[in-house]
């Protein structure tokens, strides 16, 4: 009866570590994780198991473990933000699958998916036909994105016999204050260019800047960063 008493009380005290280690780590850990995310949530899940059980060990073995993986996870985290090598290490990049009616068979093989899995997420996403999508991008978090062809979005154009140009994908030129050199000079422009549409909308630090992303009509849309928070819950 004590034994059992023990194995209720561990099982609490388990729970009640558990939720303050994921407050701790972000809520990230109860959305889509990353593979980095998953291998450090199961370690710790299974520890606060082999806690709950643990009637002749010492409890506190797995408790010191736990909160080992959370210091690790959190401590990942902050290097991540700061360095964008070590976030593309650990989380890995946006691999582009299907663009402008082409398949990367490379693409595939590095993903490691198949054409017949592809598929199935082009239909479980409403695309039964493969050429009414524009863009097809796999993210780091193993989900797909689809970007739908102009002519192929809800209230269709092609029925009001209306010709659309072609949309095309975003690219970000600035994220967390480091400017990416490579996708600036895709997006055909160079640093004086970047700088005088910072310039133009009051911004002269780079660093000053959370987000740039220029679109397909050489817009350049900027979020700066800001130090404050929205507390509200618009879904309460």
């Amino acid at each position: 009866m004590l034994e059992l008493l023990k194995i209720v009380f561990l099982s609490i005290g388990s729970i009640f570590i558990l939720f303050i280690l994921t407050k701790i780590m972000g809520n990230k850990e109860m959305s889509q994780l990353s593979l980095f995310d998953y291998i450090i949530g199961i370690t710790i899940g299974s520890t606060a198991a082999e806690m709950a059980t643990a009637l002749e060990s010492d409890f506190m073995q797995p408790i010191i473990a736990m909160i080992t993986f959370a210091v690790i996870e959190v401590i990942i985290s902050i290097v991540s933000n700061k360095s964008l090598k070590v976030r593309r290490i650990l989380y890995g990049n946006a691999i582009i699958l299907l663009d402008n009616g082409e398949l990367y068979r490379k693409n595939f093989k590095k993903a490691k998916l198949d054409i017949n899995e592809f598929l199935v997420q082009c239909r479980t996403n409403g695309f039964f036909n493969i050429n009414d999508i524009q863009t097809a991008i796999l993210e780091s978090n193993g989900k797909i994105s689809f970007l739908p062809k102009s002519s192929k979005r809800p209230t269709n154009p092609s029925d009001f016999g209306m010709n659309i140009q072609e949309e095309k994908v975003c690219i970000n030129v600035i994220l967390d204050g480091i400017l990416l050199k490579e996708n600036l000079y895709k997006t055909g422009n160079d640093e004086i260019w970047l700088q005088k549409q910072l310039v133009s909308q009051n911004i002269d630090n780079i660093k000053d800047v959370f987000l740039a992303v220029c679109d397909s009509n050489n817009n350049l849309s900027v979020y700066i960063k800001k130090n404050i928070s929205n507390s509200h819950d618009y879904f309460e």
